[in-house]
């Protein structure tokens, strides 16, 4: 059994979609490297995070674009 999958195999497994998928991993810290993601990280980050691969699908965007990118500081 794999480990390291694409976001869509991932979403597929999870019964999720894609793009939750792409935006838990960004939101939560879950790396994408090149191309696929831990299988094993991201459900811990779900479980961590106390939602369920159904929940997922209604994750917040607020939750990402706060913590995507840090606030530039000063010059």
């Amino acid at each position: 059994m794999a480990n390291h999958l694409t976001p869509d195999e991932l979403a597929k497994e999870l019964n999720m979609d894609r793009e939750s998928v792409i935006r838990i991993c960004v939101a939560e810290g879950v790396p994408i490297y090149q191309g696929k993601i831990d299988k094993y990280l991201f459900q811990a980050q779900l479980q961590a995070a106390g939602a369920t691969p159904q929940a997922a699908t209604a994750y917040p965007l607020s939750r990402v674009r706060s913590g995507a990118r840090p606030a530039a500081g000063p010059p």
